[in-house]
């Protein structure tokens, strides 16, 4: 048993590692729906590894690059402003606002229908209140969509959002660039066509597996039949030739 599972251990590969419990679901969920088996082992620091059989690997991975996966985790403003014992510069907090803010507004972006990725960049200048012309903040979008969700009809709503979220940030300074995405073509999904093998239906992937199995326990047992056999025959041997050694009752001669 302990070859047996080495040996399927052998056969799988690691997709992807230090993945967050929603992430690892997203990837075994999309590959499972398109015929390939995967599999989440959880790690020691609480984070998940998807593992895929060896053979599958580069279809899983362009798979999964398909669908955007696995999606970016983005940093909230809690992380960003995460206290260390260490006194921050005026600068750093306003850097470490703007980075905070874009985290945020892209991690919402992202969670729209049918977007693979996006990006938000500020630009908040820091303007001097004594100078008579003043640079207005703004922003652009980046977003990576399928060419199937019609993401033209949602630009005011995401304008608006990034607007909104962002103190002194006027609707027509956001800008923002859509990259459609054509649709990835259709994967058949791979139905096993099961096989036989000793009037058992099992998966192509674990027919070789089952076959080691089965011609491994085949060789012992002629092995050990083999021993056991040349046992009896050297039991019998010694038996015999014993008998051959006994010493017959001398005749006595008449007188």
């Amino acid at each position: 048993m302990l070859s047996t599972l080495l040996f399927l251990q052998a056969c799988s590969v690691e997709l992807y590692t230090g993945l967050s419990q929603q992430q690892a679901n997203e990837i075994v969920a999309t590959l499972v729906r398109n015929g390939i088996s995967a599999e989440r082992n959880p790690e020691k620091d609480g984070k998940m590894t998807v593992t895929v059989r060896e053979g599958h690997f580069a279809e899983a991975m362009a798979l999964l690059n398909d669908h955007g996966l696995p999606k970016q985790e983005f940093a909230t403003l809690g992380d960003v402003f995460k206290r260390d014992g260490l006194v921050s510069s005026p600068v750093e907090e306003r850097a470490a606002m703007i980075y905070g803010l874009s985290q945020e507004l892209s991690r919402t972006i992202s969670d729209i229908d049918g977007v693979l990725t996006a990006r938000v960049h500020l630009v908040l200048p820091e303007n001097d209140p004594l100078r008579q012309k003043l640079v207005p903040s703004s922003a652009s979008v980046f977003i990576r969509h399928q060419a199937t969700t019609p993401m033209e009809n949602l630009i005011p709503q995401v304008k608006m959002l990034v607007a909104n979220g962002v103190a002194g940030l006027a609707y027509d300074n956001v800008s923002v660039v859509l990259f459609p995405v054509a649709a990835p073509p259709e994967r058949a999904v791979n139905k096993p066509s099961f096989a036989s093998f000793f009037g058992l239906q099992l998966h192509p992937d674990s027919l070789t597996a089952a076959m080691w199995i089965v011609y491994g326990l085949g060789a012992g047992v002629l092995v050990l039949g083999g021993l056991l056999a040349n046992q009896v025959l050297n039991r019998s041997r010694r038996k015999i030739y014993a008998l051959s050694q006994t010493t017959l009752p001398a005749k006595h001669s008449a007188a």
